[in-house]
């Protein structure tokens, strides 16, 4: 039997840790807002084959990258910056060409042109929007001409919300889950990949449904859901944190949502 791998934040306050390591611990594997529907839309979108060289920001606890991996792809490359995170996702990975590095999005120390593909999720929205924009121009550097970047991301709609409404929706998703955040509209999110050589070529959204119990039964399956509620009885200061999270999202649950984007690098 294999040595069971550390959860990252597992020693950490409940009270201080990130909401998205809270609801890994309880058993949650699914921890995109747009749930495993959004995820498989953006993947179908990235058309990933046999002769990619794909690129991953921050694979979390890898649900994605397994997803990926079935596609057998030419070679994958994780780039993620928590450790523990980084040991789950290898215990995945077999063979050379597939490697997970602990490392920065901004920054991948990757070679320009290496990759097929690049996708990320649930990622940007943690970023200040410079750091957002450092990282797209990241991905479009590691890309070839022509070559597909994929996000999943959390939105706020409509487009035209009032800018302190935003702020507020910002400042309160930022506590609840005890992480900054920063989500955009999905016209902002559409010009950030724009204005780093980007051509959109598929976009879809999705409510931000993480924590309601039929999104979380079609993510984690009826046994999952189960040992999530079990995990919740059982665990009071992170059922807090849950119900917390739940008021948050439920609050704002007509301006909040999840959005995809698939996006082509421009040839020159």
């Amino acid at each position: 039997m294999s040595e069971k791998l550390a959860m990252p934040n597992e020693n950490r306050n409940v009270s201080k840790t990130p909401g998205h390591w809270v609801l890994a611990q309880l058993g949650k594997k699914v921890l995109r807002p747009g749930g495993k529907e959004l995820t498989e839309k953006m993947l179908q979108a990235l058309k990933i084959s046999p002769v990619d060289r794909v690129v991953e920001f921050a694979p979390g606890m890898g649900y994605t990258a397994r997803l990926c991996l079935e596609k057998a792809p030419l070679s994958y490359t994780a780039i993620e910056q928590n450790e523990q995170a980084a040991d789950i996702v290898r215990s995945y990975l077999k063979g050379a060409e597939q490697q997970c590095k602990v490392g920065n999005a901004q920054q991948t120390g990757l070679e320009e042109g290496v990759a097929t593909v690049v996708y990320g999720e649930a990622m940007l929205t943690m970023q200040s929007d410079s750091r957002k924009n450092e990282i797209i121009a990241e991905a479009s550097r590691i890309l070839e001409q022509g070559g597909r970047y994929g996000i999943h991301e959390l939105c706020i709609s409509p487009d035209s919300i009032d800018p302190s409404v935003k702020r507020a929706i910002q400042r309160e998703v930022s506590e609840t889950i005890q992480h900054p955040a920063k989500p955009v509209t999905p016209a902002e999110w559409k010009q950030l990949m724009l204005d780093n050589g980007f051509e959109i070529e598929f976009e879809a959204v999705a409510p931000m449904h993480l924590l309601e119990p039929k999104r979380m039964i079609d993510d984690e399956g009826v046994m999952g859901f189960l040992k999530i509620a079990k995990n919740l009885l059982t665990k009071p200061d992170a059922r807090a944190r849950v119900i917390g999270m739940r008021k948050v999202f439920n609050k704002y649950q007509q301006n909040l949502a999840a959005i995809t984007l698939v996006a082509k690098k421009k040839e020159n």
